[in-house]
């Protein structure tokens, strides 16, 4: 079963086909959430990193119809879910999803206006650098985007830590810390009583 839930991390084969699933429908409630916090323009330039499932890729096209959305992650199984989820975008040229990897973004400087990070930033096994790259991409005003079911503060969320390796569940205060330290301003946390988290921080 420990095998099964590491695909949280990197889907892979069948058993990643199966959570790139689950994860469209069950993160959609706290994706729902995150969104009330997050203002997108309809011309925006957007990049998802761990695209997942694609589903916020196609929530965030519907909100920018004048703009376009990239997707990235680096499990082959989600890009290609994301790219099925999204076809009709990709086709047209207002979406692209590629496989890749945080810690090296394949995209030039300054290009977005907006980058998003749901469920994911638990496993980038570098912030300082991953949050540069981040930053990097990022248009000058531009938004990054946090989003995650768990704040560090739950007990309970710990079951996660011990299925998957790799995993670390990080409070605001440590997300913010590093976000200040890459040179990320205007810095806003918020939390529910679920233990949900949503981080916006400003370029």
């Amino acid at each position: 079963m420990a095998n099964f839930f590491q695909n949280a991390c990197k889907p892979e084969g069948f058993g990643g086909k199966i959570v790139v699933n689950m994860m469209n429908s069950g993160h959609a409630k706290m994706a729902e959430w995150g969104f009330g916090f997050l203002r997108l323009g309809e011309t925006d330039n957007i990049l998802d990193i761990g695209c997942g499932g694609g589903a916020n890729i196609a929530h965030m096209l519907k909100q920018c119809p004048k703009g376009t959305v990239k997707g990235i992650d680096y499990s082959a199984v989600s890009v290609e879910k994301s790219g099925k989820v999204n076809a009709d975008a990709i086709k047209s040229g207002k979406c692209e999803v590629v496989c890749g990897s945080v810690m090296e973004l394949p995209f030039e400087k300054e290009q977005f206006d907006v980058v998003t990070a749901f469920e994911t930033v638990y496993f980038w096994p570098g912030f300082h650098k991953a949050f540069a790259q981040v930053y990097k991409v990022l248009k000058k005003d531009g938004t990054f985007f946090i989003c995650n079911e768990a704040c560090g503060k739950n007990s309970a969320d710990e079951k996660w830590t011990k299925m998957i390796e790799g995993m670390v569940i990080y409070t605001s205060e440590q997300l913010k810390q590093y976000l200040e330290e890459v040179g990320f301003t205007n810095i806003e946390a918020r939390e529910n009583d679920k233990g949900w988290l949503c981080i916006t921080a400003k370029k």
